[in-house]
């Protein structure tokens, strides 16, 4: 860290959204050549903090410095040429077009007046895929790209601006252990150039691998700002959420005996070969594995929205081959996607439209909807999920998004499924409601539901599995019974061991 030069000041910030007071009076600083972490749960008010200094939001009140020198962003461009990059969790690129298009977007090489120079932007492209050390080319269609892949080349697109000031929202959420330490390297490199990293992650592990200083906000609100050196894991998740949260503790089994749902060796190429696994009633089946391990990939097979090859799956004693996500639904399957916003969410409609719309024909009347009935609904669903919103009419685009996975929830609640599968569903939301999630799965077991968990986080994992699936490459390398299982062994297994029952 290049001693106490402070390049960005934030002073007295103030933004106000319909209803929600996001923040208020908040203070930040950035020192040259530090990492300084970002927490709070969601709704603390970490994003709406970071798109003021990007230039998305504009301010109600406070001031911005750039090394002492009052500046006033009224555009995201404007931000840019300060030398600020933000690279925000959910990603913000055109799927249609490709890594390299999308990494100049709007800074192309020119070969001429009226010519772009595609082939120098391939090869900056290119330097910077191989410094990161990934596997894709510059030349391919970012639609055709995972999401974790996806979020490396928002990485790669704020590297190409050569930044002074980077800001990272939860980059981790989608990568493996072996990309997260590779951005890691990233970052203290970085550091030793100078550049000033602003880092927000749920994930409190990595803030004492990362960072230097930490600023917590809880409720819109500046709490305090710690050395990281200098503060306990407790301490901080106490000033995050004002109470204590644990998030190591096992919770009481509720597996039953009888099939929810049992697979036979099925193959979708070449993706997926021979997976055979059974799910209990009052079970959470935990899938752990590397990113492209095929995990979303077979929970896509079994509610048909991929068209498997070959293989046989039983809901409960029912053979089923569904075509459609709307029939597995009707026979009690329900998928809460990794992508909430992108294939869960309808972003610009209401909270209420977003919790009922699974459910529609229970609230018309003759073709019509009966918009009491749904408010109703609507009500109660808020209510029993605890969910954060000012009212029912609220576009889920402005909640939170722990808030917004729990809108996903009710909406599957609603639908009396047997079975739900949970594609990574604490991904980037904080420790409060991360736990307020695992209670309601608990809840869910105790009526005798059966949830299929994958998860990223191996500690997720470890806490809510009764047995765990481990994936390499399209294949199922172990289940085991989660009684005195380590990180160590899961890891064991998804870096390519034999396949093993226990």
């Amino acid at each position: 860290m290049e001693g106490d030069t402070i390049i960005l000041q934030m002073k007295g910030i103030d933004k106000y959204f319909p209803g929600v007071h996001a923040l208020d009076n908040v203070d930040f600083e950035l020192k040259k050549g530090e990492v300084h972490v970002l927490i709070g749960e969601n709704g603390a008010g970490k994003s709406t903090l970071m798109k003021i200094l990007s230039g998305a939001y504009s301010l109600a009140k406070g001031d911005i410095l750039i090394d002492g020198k009052k500046v006033v962003f009224e555009h995201p461009h404007d931000a840019l040429e300060n030398g600020i990059s933000v690279i925000y969790q959910e990603t913000n690129l055109n799927p249609y077009t490709t890594v390299y298009e999308n990494v100049f977007l709007g800074r192309e090489y020119k070969a001429g007046p009226f010519f772009i120079d595609r082939l120098k932007a391939i090869k900056e492209t290119e330097v910077l895929i191989n410094k990161i050390g990934i596997e894709f080319s510059p030349k391919a269609l970012v639609k055709d790209l995972g999401m974790a892949q996806q979020q490396l080349v928002e990485i790669i697109k704020a590297l190409s601006i050569k930044s002074r000031i980077i800001v990272f929202d939860e980059p981790t959420s989608t990568l493996s252990d072996k990309e997260t330490q590779k951005l890691f390297s990233l970052i203290r490199e970085l550091k030793e150039q100078g550049c000033g990293i602003v880092y927000i992650s749920h994930r409190l592990e990595e803030l004492f691998e990362i960072g230097d200083r930490c600023t917590v906000l809880r409720n819109g609100k500046y709490v305090g700002t710690k050395n990281i050196s200098d503060i306990a894991i407790e301490e901080l998740i106490s000033m995050m959420v004002g109470r204590e949260v644990s998030e190591t503790t096992r919770f009481e089994s509720y597996s039953r005996s009888d099939n929810a749902l049992s697979v036979s060796n099925l193959n979708f190429a070449p993706l997926l070969r021979n997976i055979s696994f059974t799910l209990k009633k009052g079970e959470i089946l935990g899938f752990a594995g590397l990113v492209g391990a095929g995990r979303t990939e077979l929970a896509k097979c079994i509610i048909g929205d991929c068209r498997f090859d070959s293989g046989i799956i039983h809901v409960e004693n029912e053979e089923v081959r569904f075509r459609s996500v709307h029939e597995s639904l009707k026979a009690g399957v329900a998928y809460c996607s990794e992508d909430r916003k992108g294939e869960g969410l309808f972003l610009d409609h209401s909270v209420v439209t977003n919790i009922t719309i699974a459910t529609l024909t229970d609230i018309m009347k003759k073709g019509f909807i009966r918009y009491r009935n749904e408010s109703k609904i609507g009500n109660e669903q808020i209510g029993k999920l605890s969910i954060k919103t000012s009212s029912i009419k609220t576009k889920v685009k402005n909640l939170s998004g722990g808030n917004q996975q729990k809108v996903i929830i009710s909406r599957w609640l609603l639908t009396n499924a047997k079975i739900i599968i949970f594609d990574e569903p604490t991904r980037g939301i904080d420790v409060l409601a991360k736990d307020e999630i695992h209670k309601i799965m608990i809840e869910l077991l105790k009526r005798g539901i059966a949830i299929i968990m994958i998860s990223s986080e191996l500690p997720e994992i470890l806490k809510m599995s009764d047995r765990i699936v481990v994936m390499r490459q399209g294949e199922i390398k172990a289940i085991m019974n989660n009684k005195n299982i380590i990180q160590e062994d899961i890891l064991h297994y998804a870096f390519g061991a034999n396949k093993v029952d226990m």
